[in-house]
């Protein structure tokens, strides 16, 4: 069942008569923030046109609000430090940091804020917002699978999702690249995002 629960076809919904919310998914209804050694955020750029680079970064911190009756009044922030970017390369690694990429030094964090958030009927979700990278904001939207709800061995009370979204990295300014002989360009344009969210209510 998603998290923002589906309405009942047999419910009559009016004015004054609104349909009902159930009291399991009402309850997650609160603030989380991320756990950041259990969430992972990655991406995957095309190489030399023909295989797939996978990376992602290991300082992520943001909160989540949730509510489990009005999808649309939902909020997630999250911030990234670009120097904790991996992606199995120390060589590769430093040049994404350095000033043909991400410029850690002057622009350390990556940032998202949503904007906009609803429901696509079962367990997905989109939600919308401002990316910003090197000092530049543009909107992207996500899509999300709500993975569930559980409390763990520790009495935390925790949600997860999964996301997916793709950009165009010229679009902030992250241009460089080199021809190849056999035509096209060592990096591509196209990005993908991969999300795996796992998120803890903070206490009342």
């Amino acid at each position: 069942m998603g998290l923002f629960g589906r309405k009942n076809d047999t419910a009559t919904i009016t004015a004054t008569a609104p349909a009902p919310v159930n009291p399991e998914l009402a309850a997650l209804t609160g603030d989380y923030t991320i756990d950041p050694s259990h969430t992972s955020i990655g991406f995957v750029a095309r190489h030399a046109m023909v295989t797939n680079v996978k990376g992602s970064f290991a300082d992520v911190a943001g909160a989540l609000h949730l509510d489990g009756t009005d999808p649309s009044r939902s909020t997630a922030s999250i911030d990234i430090k670009m120097d904790s970017i991996e992606t199995g390369s120390a060589d590769r690694d430093g040049h994404l940091k350095s000033s043909d990429f991400f410029k850690t030094d002057e622009f350390p964090e990556m940032t998202f804020r949503s904007t906009k958030a609803e429901a696509l009927g079962g367990d997905d979700y989109r939600i919308t917002g401002d990316l910003t990278i090197l000092g530049t904001t543009k909107e992207i939207s996500i899509d999300l699978e709500f993975n569930g709800a559980a409390t763990d061995p520790f009495g935390n009370e925790r949600v997860g999702f999964e996301g997916k979204s793709e950009i165009l990295r010229s679009e902030w300014g992250l241009t460089w690249n080199a021809a190849l002989e056999t035509g096209g360009v060592l990096v591509s344009d196209k990005i993908k995002l991969n999300f795996d969210i796992s998120a803890i209510k903070n206490a009342a």
